[in-house]
């Protein structure tokens, strides 16, 4: 595996961001050390390519990709994974709000806790949160899953039309047009499938509460 790597500590963000699509062109790889948490970083990266971060990033790191691995050593900012089309973002430490808002398809993941309005209006994918999710997780959702293994905040899939937020850990309330549905065995199955390929280690499935619309089409107002 051929590995570029780039020293973003006296860099611009637009400066790194183009070092790391033109590499991306070539290397399997892209490592970016000393990232001191800049915003906007791998913005718009179209590329089949690897991009470590090694340290924490800022708002929007890894939004608008298609295909690419991101994985971050650190911490993010505001909405990472925001907009992606495909492949993944993995946080290894907490995020803040909106994390994988308004994603296409491809996997969001923060291994710690993140914000409120996690997966705000996305429309498929996956989003895994290995700790707690703040109020309005799911809010405007319109497909694909959000997982969470802590616990959530008040108005959970607030305005969902589309889609399924699952819970291990306690919920506050639930939204408008949000329900509890009964956990399929094929629900655990495809969970652990999920879970396990990003290292997390569930010893019970079947504590996990499942939240679907309760329509497709709602009214709201009077």
């Amino acid at each position: 595996m051929e590995i570029k790597e780039i020293n973003a500590e006296n860099l611009t963000p637009r400066e790194i961001n183009s070092q790391i699509k033109e590499a991306a062109k070539d290397y399997d790889k892209i490592l970016i050390k000393n990232p001191n948490a800049k915003h906007y970083l791998a913005a718009g990266v179209v590329d089949d390519t690897e991009i470590e971060f090694d340290g924490s990033v800022g708002y929007f790191a890894g939004t608008m990709c298609d295909g690419a691995k991101i994985k971050i050593n650190g911490n993010a900012g505001w909405f990472v994974g925001d907009n992606i089309t495909g492949g993944e973002v993995i946080v290894e430490g907490s995020a803040g709000d909106g994390a994988g808002q308004g994603i296409y398809d491809g996997t969001v993941v923060v291994k710690e806790s993140v914000g409120s309005r996690t997966g705000e209006i996305m429309k498929n994918g996956t989003i895994i949160i290995g700790g707690n999710s703040g109020f309005m997780t799911g809010i405007f959702m319109m497909g694909g899953r959000i997982i969470i293994l802590g616990d959530v905040g008040d108005d959970v899939a607030e305005s969902i039309i589309r889609g399924v937020v699952y819970v291990k850990g306690e919920i506050k309330s639930l939204g408008n047009n949000a329900k509890f549905d009964e956990l399929t065995f094929q629900d655990s199955l495809e969970l652990e499938e999920t879970l396990s390929k990003y290292e997390f280690d569930i010893d019970d499935y079947s504590k996990f509460k499942k939240i679907v619309p309760k329509s497709t089409r709602p009214f709201y107002g009077h």
